[in-house]
């Protein structure tokens, strides 16, 4: 075999080795997983379990989630109008990077009937990493909000990660996440704000007892 077609089947050779190895290292694993919710409902406990999906998709420094549930996890005595109810969950993030993921849908579009399972819409909120690394989501808290009344429905059964992936955080998120300098002004917000109202009504507090403290011992003085 000449020179030329021996270096032309190894580099083919070493395509095709590279192509092997990209589609056996799958950038992400993902599994429906059965969840079982305990719910307090205005009519009292209530248990269900929903087969769990959640994808991901990356957008800008993101990934947008998408929580599917298969099957519907609580009901109502009372039918429900069409946009009477409003799901929302949490997707709880854990492994190089531990966060918690809000995620909501779009109100019911169809009428649920009474006493039957109500279908939840997708569930869909975006997750922005401060660094990179291996991360899994997993189902968390759901609530619903219909007719005025609030459901929550925690996981009762320690359900495992929906989805297992890479992610990649955008250039500096972890610098600015982390990062501090001394002659940076503090940020202040609702509840720096809090804090420094009740620091200031400790104040006035304190100095209205010493006031009248002050006033009880000059009238002491006076009387004497």
């Amino acid at each position: 075999m000449s020179n030329r077609k021996r270096s032309t089947a190894l580099a083919l050779a070493t395509a095709l080795a590279g192509s092997a190895v990209l589609l056996a290292a799958p950038a992400a694993q993902a599994d429906v997983v059965d969840v079982k919710y305990d719910c307090e409902t205005p009519i009292g406990p209530k248990s269900a379990v929903s087969p769990i999906d959640i994808k991901a998709v990356k957008e800008g420094d993101g990934y947008k989630l998408t929580m599917s549930f298969q099957k519907g996890v609580s009901s109502s005595p009372i039918e429900l109008g069409p946009g009477a109810m409003s799901p929302s969950a949490v997707i709880m993030v854990a492994g190089d990077e531990t966060a918690s993921v809000p995620v909501a849908g779009p109100p019911n579009a169809a009428a649920a009937p009474a006493n039957a399972p109500i279908k939840i819409s997708d569930l869909s909120g975006t997750y922005t990493p401060k660094k990179s690394g291996k991360v899994t989501f997993t189902a968390g808290v759901l609530t619903i909000k219909a007719m005025g009344t609030t459901t929550t429905c925690k996981t009762g059964n320690s359900p495992k990660p929906s989805l297992e992936m890479e992610v990649t955080a955008a250039a500096g998120a972890a610098k600015s996440a982390s990062s501090g300098s001394e002659d940076t002004l503090p940020q202040t917000g609702p509840a720096d704000s809090a804090l420094a109202l009740g620091t200031l009504g400790a104040t006035v507090l304190l100095s209205g007892a010493a006031g009248v403290l002050w006033l009880t011992r000059r009238g002491q003085r006076a009387r004497s």
